[in-house]
C-alpha cells in the first residue's frame, strides 16, 4: 500500500441534494482479506491462521508471493486464494519466455486444485513502487496467461495487477476521473484490453480513511461510509454521493470509459483503515494522541470499525453499486488479516495498523465477515442405519476428508460408534469442500444443521483464555473477581500458592479466565469476559507458571 495518494480536493463545501434510490437487486459481492506477512511475531503455525480464518467465515485470500506452506496449508480447505507474483520477478517474466511458464508450473500448477487459486497479481501497485516496470507490466500478465492456458487453468484463475487510486490524474468530481497521462495510453489502454479479453478485472487497493486524514474537515459518516451521509453532487452528471468510496469508485469506472472500457468490472485488492499509529513526517494527517475519541480524522479503533463493518454490512446487504453502475458487485479483500510490526517505519507508523486481528489473534475490534452468520456443520442420519453410514464413512475418508482423529487411541475415536464416525467424517469433508451445495448428502446418509452439534469431538489444537492487558487494571480486575465467583478454581493464584507470582493483575486474570474457560469445555462466549480476554493457540507461560489445557 502506498500513502502519498489521490484527492486533494475538499469536499465539505459542496451541495447536499436528496438521496437518490437505485435498486441493487442483481449486484453482489464477497468480502475475503489480504494475508500479509511482514512482520516478525506472527503466528508460526499455518494451521492455526487457517482456522481462525474458517472460524471467522473468511472464505477468499489474497497472498503477497506464492508461499509454498501458506499455500500448501490453505489445500482442501475451500477457501480460494489470490497468488502474486512479486515486483521483483515481473521484468523476468516479461522479457524471458520461459520464466512465466516455469513460474505457473512452481507456484500455481503445483498446488491446484486442492488449494483453490482463483487469481493471479502480477506484481503489486507498479505505477509507484516500480515505475522502470511500467513498459514491462502487461508484457509480463500476458506471458502468465499464456503459461495459465498452456496449463489448462486460463478458465478458472484470472490474470490482473493491483493499481493504487493515483494511478488517477483526476478523481473528484468522478464524471472528470482519467488516468495519469503517462500511463493512460501506454500502459492502462493496452492493460484494460488485456484484462476484457480475458474476462478478467481491475484490481484497484482502495483507502478512503487516508483521504478523511489528509481532509479532516470532510464529513466523517461520509468517508466511513455510513449510508446517512450527507450527499455531494457531480454537477456534470446529476449524481449524488453519500460515500467516498463510491465517488472513487465511479471516478475508476469513468476513467475507464474514457479509454474504451465501459463494462469492465473492478475488484478491490487492498481496502482497509487503519486503527492506530500515524502518517509518517511529510504525508499530513495527525497522531492519535491520547484521550482523542476516534471523532475526527485520526487513525483510530472506532474509525477503522465503523468503516470496515459499515463496508462489510453493505457487501452483505447486496446494496453494492455506485451512482454511476447501479448494477456493480463488489469483491473486497479487506487490508490486512494481522497487523505487521515490520511495515512502514516502526511501530507508530500507520502502516503497523490495518490488521484485523492481533498477532495473538484477538481481534482488534468487533465485526463478523459476511459468512460467519451461514456457518454450518454436516452430520451423519442415524435413520439410514449403520451399513449405509459405513459405506459413506468410507467414501468420505477416501475422498479428502481428514479421517486420521477418528482411528482408535486418537482424540476423536471415542465413542467407538458409526454414527460418531460419520459425523466427524462427513463434516471434515463438508468444510474442506467449503460446505459447497450437495457435499453434505452422502446419499441420504447426512444432513446440515446451523448450530454446532453438541457433543462433537473436535480434534483442533488446544486453546487458552488469556488478559487482555489493554483494558486496564480496573477492568481485568473486576472481571478477575467475577470469574472466580462463577466457577472458576483461583486458588493457585492466592498468596503463597504455585501460580501466584508474578503478583500482576495480568498474571492472575489470565489464570482466573483460563480456568473459567477450560471448565467451560472452551465453548464460545466463555472467553470473552466483556472484552476484557481473548483466547490464544500457542501455551501461554506466566511466570513459572503454564496455563492449562483442561479443565
Amino acid at each position: 500500500m502506498v500513502l502519498a495518494r489521490f484527492l486533494a480536493v475538499v469536499l465539505a463545501g459542496a451541495a447536499a441534494l436528496p438521496l437518490l434510490l437505485f435498486s441493487c437487486a442483481e449486484a453482489g459481492g464477497e468480502v475475503g482479506v489480504s494475508y500479509g506477512r511482514v512482520a516478525s511475531d506472527l503466528p508460526p503455525d499455518q494451521a492455526s491462521v487457517v482456522d481462525l480464518l474458517r472460524r471467522n467465515g473468511i472464505t477468499k485470500v489474497r497472498i503477497y508471493d506464492a508461499d509454498p506452506g501458506v499455500l500448501k496449508s490453505l489445500a482442501n480447505t475451500g477457501i480460494r486464494v489470490m497468488v502474486m507474483l512479486p515486483n521483483d520477478n515481473l521484468a523476468q517474466a516479461a522479457r524471458d519466455p520461459s520464466y512465466a511458464p516455469w513460474w505457473v508450473r512452481s507456484n500455481v500448477k503445483a498446488y491446484y486444485p486442492a488449494t483453490l487459486i482463483d487469481g493471479v497479481a502480477v506484481g503489486n501497485e507498479v505505477f509507484d513502487a516500480r515505475p522502470d516496470l511500467n513498459s514491462d507490466l502487461v508484457r509480463a500478465m500476458t506471458n502468465v496467461q499464456s503459461a495459465l492456458a498452456q496449463q489448462g487453468l486460463d478458465g478458472a484463475i484470472k490474470v490482473s495487477t493491483p493499481i493504487a487510486l493515483d494511478a488517477l490524474e483526476v478523481s473528484w468530481p468522478p464524471s472528470k476521473g482519467r488516468f495519469k497521462g503517462e500511463i493512460a495510453e501506454r500502459v492502462m489502454k493496452p492493460m484494460l484490453d488485456f484484462l476484457q479479453r480475458t474476462g478478467s478485472y481491475l484490481s484497484v487497493n482502495l483507502f478512503p480513511c487516508l483521504t478523511y486524514m489528509r481532509q479532516p474537515d470532510m464529513n466523517r459518516d461520509f468517508a466511513l461510509g455510513n449510508s446517512k451521509a450527507p450527499g455531494y453532487r457531480d454537477d456534470a452528471t446529476g449524481l449524488e454521493y453519500h460515500s467516498l468510496l463510491d465517488a472513487q469508485l465511479d471516478a475508476t469506472y469513468f476513467a475507464m470509459e474514457k479509454l474504451g472500457f465501459p463494462q469492465l468490472r473492478v475488484r478491490h485488492t487492498e481496502h482497509g483503515c487503519a486503527s492506530g499509529g500515524g502518517l509518517r513526517p511529510g504525508h499530513g494527517g495527525r497522531r492519535l494522541e491520547d484521550g482523542d475519541d476516534g471523532g475526527g480524522a485520526a487513525p483510530s479503533v472506532a474509525n477503522a470499525q465503523a468503516y470496515i463493518n459499515n463496508l462489510m454490512d453493505r457487501v452483505a446487504s447486496g446494496r453494492t453499486g455506485t451512482p454511476h453502475r447501479p448494477d456493480a458487485d463488489m469483491d473486497v479483500y479487506i487490508f490486512a488479516l494481522f497487523n505487521e510490526n515490520k511495515k512502514g517505519d516502526g511501530p507508530d507508523d500507520i502502516e503497523a495498523h490495518y490488521g484485523l486481528f492481533y498477532p495473538n489473534m484477538q481481534k482488534v475490534y468487533d465485526f463478523q465477515f459476511p459468512g460467519a452468520a451461514a456457518a454450518s456443520w454436516c452430520v451423519a442420519n442415524a435413520a439410514v442405519g449403520d451399513a449405509r453410514l459405513q459405506a459413506a464413512l468410507d467414501y468420505a475418508c477416501g475422498h479428502g476428508a481428514d479421517c486420521g482423529a477418528i482411528q482408535p487411541g486418537a482424540a476423536c475415536f471415542e465413542p467407538n460408534t458409526k454414527l460418531a464416525h460419520a459425523s466427524y467424517a462427513f463434516n471434515s469433508y463438508y468444510q474442506r469442500s467449503g460446505r459447497a451445495s450437495g457435499a453434505c448428502d452422502f446419499a441420504g446418509a447426512a444432513y446440515v444443521v446451523n448450530q454446532a452439534p453438541s457433543g462433537t469431538c473436535s480434534a483442533t489444537a488446544a486453546s487458552w483464555c488469556v488478559a487482555n492487558t489493554a483494558v486496564g487494571d480496573a477492568r481485568l480486575q473486576a472481571a478477575l473477581d467475577w470469574a472466580c465467583g462463577n466457577g472458576a478454581d483461583c486458588s493457585a493464584i492466592q498468596p503463597g500458592a504455585t501460580c501466584f507470582q508474578p503478583d500482576t493483575k495480568a498474571a492472575h486474570a489470565s489464570y482466573a479466565f483460563n480456568s473459567y474457560y477450560q471448565r467451560k469445555g472452551r465453548a464460545a462466549g466463555t472467553c470473552d469476559f466483556a472484552g476484557a480476554a481473548s483466547v490464544v493457540y500457542q501455551a501461554p507461560k506466566i511466570g513459572n507458571c503454564v496455563l492449562p489445557s483442561r479443565a
